[in-house]
């Protein structure tokens, strides 16, 4: 819903005002994903153990709602989802290097559906004008996941580094494009305006 001025125009886009920190705050998320790409394993610990305090504050939440939902039927489900969870987390966070190696097959076997569900969609896409884009970017997940595997389980040191190091990189360029391409709209959308004015 957009929010109307007292002239009855709609205001501007917040890109109007905001772009200059949005392009800074997509430059230094990107350069954030760089570093990570330099300092993969680091990088694959630091997300090993992350995920593991995770588990574990989540294995903590499911084991109060056990205890405090009495007479719940699901309340033995919730504890034991607990338990597991706790477990979990403290084996990620004790011995991260296992983690990283779980987490690289995990990110195998997401690649591999991923790129043979994007060429079962791009099959069933007959006539659309992007179908050749959904085709090439699951040809290039089950490279990735063919790349990833030949080299397993050696690839476990960085391979998770380095993807989370990607989108990371990824997203903050794309934060940055957003930011100067909405500048150059709004400055086009002024000049517009200035000539009909004239």
């Amino acid at each position: 819903m957009t929010d109307v001025t007292t002239t009855g125009e709609p205001q501007a886009d917040t890109l109007e005002h905001g772009w200059r920190t949005l392009a800074i705050a997509g430059g230094v998320i990107g350069l954030i994903g760089l570093v990570a790409i330099a300092f993969p394993f680091v990088t694959g610990l630091s997300v090993t153990i992350g995920l593991g305090a995770l588990l574990v504050v989540g294995g903590i939440v499911h084991g109060v709602h056990a205890v405090s939902a009495r007479g719940w039927r699901g309340s033995l489900w919730q504890g034991a989802l607990g338990v597991i969870s706790i477990v979990a987390g403290l084996l990620l966070v004790a011995n991260p290097v296992v983690g990283l190696v779980t987490l690289t097959v995990l990110a195998i076997a997401y690649l591999l559906v991923d790129g043979v569900t994007e060429l079962w969609m791009s099959m069933r896409m007959a006539g659309q004008a992007s179908r050749g884009a959904v085709a090439a970017s699951g040809v290039l997940s089950l490279v990735l996941a063919g790349l990833l595997w030949s080299g397993f389980p050696a690839d476990a040191a960085w391979a998770v580094g380095v993807l989370v190091g990607i989108g990371i990189f990824v997203t903050g360029l794309s934060m940055s494009i957003v930011a100067i391409t909405g500048r150059k709209d709004i400055e086009s959308a002024a000049a517009t305006a200035d000539t009909r004015g004239a």
